[in-house]
Order: structure tokens, then C-alpha cells, then sequence
């Protein structure tokens, strides 16, 4: 048995035409779903890239014990159980995450492993004599964007696209050549997973003239402004730079579809479909504009981020192709469902379900589903609601509990480390006790938007919140069974008021 998984970062399923878009050109990905089963309520769980990572090797949540990290060494990995078991894990990604600090035990739990440079601001190529060309700049005024940061970000970021000046160059394009290769010397052989993961159509959205001109408009804003890196913030921008920022995401979700075609190409070519799992997924979505936002972690976690494209293919399952099944799946349920098809045991510490039975028959795998950042509001939705916790008592502190201190992009200062408590292990720790350390800030609190309740059925667009007092308390006894099955901190039951 083989399986390959393709991951994209920051997918909006709105904009895909298999989940209701019209405009967008995506015809791979209407290709795969016609082999494929196709999840209309799959929700994320730990937000965002680096948590939802974790849960995708370790199939629990992970959002009440600790934001953006590495692996621990309690961890239960998916490709390191696979490694072990004698099935090749193989990665290939330019998710520059995975080489900074907070992601750095990721990519060495596979067997092997490529990488390629150049997305966002990593920090790649150098050019001493470079200065950030401000017209280049998106012209919001959020605080973020005025940042040392963001200006190191931008500068090197435009050092990157002079490099990759040409479509065979592209960070994208450089990944999935790496994935075609393997599949190309090993489609052969047998057990073996692959994971294909690019960045795209994370921001910035840079991408080729060739892909630009699929999507003509006029432009009212500075002829030399890309402005295709929108931030996390309000938006303050008119209607044509909106539908301007819109086109240019579009633009690199196209060609997104254009490299899921070679995959796709290859699957045919080798007949892959007889004997190979393949999974297309995401981490999280992204406001584009919609609910008056850019992004995500600044806002609550709308349906755009949270409600996620899921795509399965099982060998096992050929007459499922074009099927869609409406059961409540998540990020959580994709190490367990992979454990099972090759064969493996599942840890008793993996949360998530094996998915056969959602696929087969749209069996329900789970009541609800809890999603959320770290220290901030904790959403729930049961597939009809969704409901926003916030804190009732924000005031009192947030702790991340870890045996690896480091942040996205640095270590734990002295500072944050001179005053640490040791916890009692947690049900999961596998008796380790571990560094309790107040939180500096959560990534994306939003706690301050006040507890909020949509129904989907009536409200899709979650434009008009309602009240009801039944309903909410059934949504936070949900959110109270998952701390307890997660075995959550103490302290946060009394921070949350649940």
C-alpha cells in the first residue's frame, strides 16, 4: 500500500469550484473530486500552521496546552510510527516554518526529506546592498505592517522573487518537482507515504504574469504596487483593491490546481489508483475581505478559516468517486485514518476517528468538533452552530506547557524561563512533567469580540449572531467534554468560566 498526501496552506474551500465557486479556475481540483470523496464539514482543531501540524502528526488537539511549537518528545508521530514500522515516510515542502525554531523537530520524524526556499520572508538569499522599495508595500495602516518585522520580512521577500524569476524557480514549483521525482523512481515499490506540502496560497500571493492574466482587471491603485500581501487587519482598503488582492489569490490558487494536475498525471500514468491513498488538505483557510477582514489570528475563527477543503481517495473505495459526505471530520482524524490503512496501531492517545466509516456511509465519527489559537476564544460547532467561547475572566494569565521553549522564530527568552513552575504530567505526557510558563501573548486573542453563537442553517455567512441560552449551554458542555478528554489545565476551566 502507498499513500500520498498534497498540502496546501491557507486553502479557502469558498474559492474552489468543487465547493460552490464560479469563477475561480480550478479544474484539478474538480478532477480529484471525482475520484475522490469530498468533505463538506471538515473543521480544523489548533490553529494555526504549526499547531495544526502537530495534530497532523499527532491526532489530538493540542490549543489548551500550548501554542505554536515543535513536536515534543512525548509526541506520537504518524510518519515516525510509519518510519518504524518499516513504511518510507518521505517530505517534501518549501513551508520555511518547518527550519525555524518553532517547527524544527518536524521534518526529521519522516525516513527523508527536501526542502525549497524562498516562500514569504525566509531567510534565503542575500543582498546586502538591498532596500525595502516601499511602492511595493500594501498601502494598510495596520500597526503590524509598520513593524521592524514586516520591513525585514518585505526586504527579504523581494530579494527572494528576484531569484525566482521564472515558473521552474518558484518555491511551488520546485516542491512539487521533487514529489514527481520520487513518485517517478518509487511508484514501483510499496509502502511507501509521501507528503507534498507547499506553502501556497499563503501570502504573499506572488505568482507569474502567466497566472495573472488568467484573471483580467483593472487596478486603480499604484501601478507598482503588487499588493498581494494583505495583512492581518481590518480592512481599510476600497472595493477595487479588494477584488484586486481577490485576483491575485486566485491567481496563485490556479496555478496551486496546475501542480495537483501532475499529480494527478502521474497517478494515471502508473495506474497509482489500484493500490494508492491520496489525501488533498489544508491547515486553515483566509479571509479574503470577507466579515470586513484580512487573513487570520486577529479576528474570531469564521467558518473561512475554520470550515476547510478535505479530499480522500481509497484505493479501497473506487466506487466512491464524486461522493459527498456532510459528517463532522477534522484535521485530528487524518493520523488515525492513515495508521489504519497501512496496517498500523493507533496510539490510545490519538483523539481523532478513522474516517472509512464517514466514507463509506457518512457514519458520524463525532458530535462536535472544538477548534481555536491558543489563550483565545474556543469554538465549537456541531455542524448546525457554531459557537465562540470567550474568556470570562481574561485577566488571569495563559501558561503553555512544553519540554521544547520556543516561539515561531526564537527560543524562550531568559526572561520568560527565570520564573517557570514544573506541571505533574499530563495524561498524554507519558509521565514526563513539564515546563509550565506564563504566556507573553496569544498569537490571535480574540477574546475581546465577546461570546458570539451563529446558525449556519439560517446565517451561512455568519453575518447575524443570535442569542439563545439553550443552545450555548449545550455548545460550552461540548467545549467542557473536550477539556476533559484533552485533559486540559486546571486553570483554564476558571479563565474560561466553563
Amino acid at each position: 500500500m502507498k499513500a500520498i498526501m498534497v498540502m496546501y496552506d491557507s486553502l479557502n474551500r469558498n474559492l474552489l469550484e468543487t465547493y460552490g465557486c464560479n469563477w475561480t479556475i480550478t479544474p484539478n481540483f474538480k478532477r480529484l473530486a471525482e475520484r475522490a470523496v469530498q468533505f463538506e464539514n471538515c473543521y480544523v482543531g489548533s490553529l494555526p500552521c504549526m499547531p495544526a501540524r502537530r495534530e497532523l502528526h499527532t491526532g489530538r488537539l493540542n490549543l489548551f496546552h500550548r501554542s505554536w511549537g515543535p513536536m515534543e518528545p512525548y509526541d506520537d508521530s504518524m510518519p515516525q510510527i510509519l518510519k518504524e514500522a518499516g513504511i518510507y515516510t518521505h517530505l517534501v515542502s518549501d513551508h520555511q516554518h518547518y527550519w525555524e525554531d518553532g517547527g524544527c523537530t518536524y521534518h526529521n520524524r519522516y525516513n527523508s526529506w527536501e526542502i525549497s526556499r524562498g516562500q514569504e520572508g525566509d531567510t534565503w538569499k542575500a543582498d546586502l546592498s538591498h532596500t525595502v522599495n516601499t511602492a511595493t508595500v500594501f498601502k494598510n495602516k495596520a500597526a503590524a505592517f509598520n513593524s521592524p518585522l514586516y520591513r525585514r520580512m518585505v526586504n527579504q521577500d523581494q530579494i527572494n522573487r528576484g531569484v525566482m524569476d521564472s515558473e521552474e524557480k518558484t518555491s511551488q514549483a520546485v516542491t512539487f518537482q521533487n514529489g514527481l521525482e520520487f513518485i517517478e523512481k518509487n511508484h514501483g515499490e510499496d509502502n511507501w507515504f509521501l507528503q507534498i506540502e507547499t506553502f501556497d496560497p499563503h501570502e504573499p500571493f506572488y505568482s507569474l504574469k502567466e497566472d495573472k492574466a488568467l484573471y483580467p482587471h483593472t487596478f486603480l491603485g499604484d501601478a507598482a504596487d503588487e499588493c498581494d500581501w494583505p495583512p492581518y487587519a481590518p480592512v481599510a482598503e476600497d472595493e477595487n483593491t479588494v477584488e484586486h488582492v481577490r485576483y491575485q489569490y486566485a491567481a496563485l490558487l490556479t496555478k496551486c490546481d496546475r501542480y495537483l494536475g501532475k499529480v494527478l498525471d502521474l497517478m494515471d500514468k502508473y495506474d497509482l489508483w489500484e493500490d494508492t491513498m491520496l489525501i488533498v488538505n489544508t491547515d486553515h483557510g483566509f479571509l479574503l475581505g470577507e466579515h470586513g477582514w484580512w487573513g487570520k489570528t486577529a479576528m474570531p475563527v469564521f467558518n473561512e478559516i475554520a470550515n476547510i477543503p478535505l479530499y480522500i481517495y481509497d484505493p479501497r473505495r473506487k466506487n466512491l468517486g464524486g461522493v459527498k459526505r456532510n459528517s463532522l471530520v477534522q484535521t485530528i482524524d487524518l493520523a488515525p485514518t492513515i495508521l489504519q490503512y497501512f496496517g498500523q496501531p493507533i496510539p490510545k492517545d490519538m483523539e481523532g476517528k478513522v474516517l472509512t466509516g464517514v466514507m463509506d456511509n457518512d457514519e458520524p465519527v463525532r458530535q462536535y468538533a472544538v477548534f481555536g489559537y491558543h489563550g483565545s476564544q474556543v469554538n465549537v460547532t456541531d455542524g448546525r452552530y457554531v459557537y465562540m467561547h470567550s474568556a470570562e475572566n481574561p485577566d488571569e494569565p495563559v501558561y503553555e506547557y512544553t519540554l521544547m521553549p520556543t516561539h515561531m522564530r526564537a527560543m524562550f527568552s531568559t526572561e520568560e524561563l527565570s520564573d517557570i513552575e514544573l506541571s505533574e504530567p499530563f495524561s498524554f505526557t507519558k509521565g514526563c512533567r513539564l515546563m509550565k510558563i506564563k504566556a507573553p501573548s496569544s498569537m490571535g486573542d480574540t477574546n475581546s469580540f465577546g461570546t458570539r453563537l451563529y446558525d449556519l442553517k439560517a446565517d451561512p455567512k455568519q453575518e447575524n449572531p443570535i442569542e439563545n441560552e439553550e443552545i450555548e449551554t449545550r455548545m460550552k458542555g461540548y467545549i467542557r467534554e473536550a477539556m476533559e478528554k484533552t485533559d486540559a489545565p486546571e486553570e483554564l476551566y476558571h479563565r474560561l468560566g466553563i
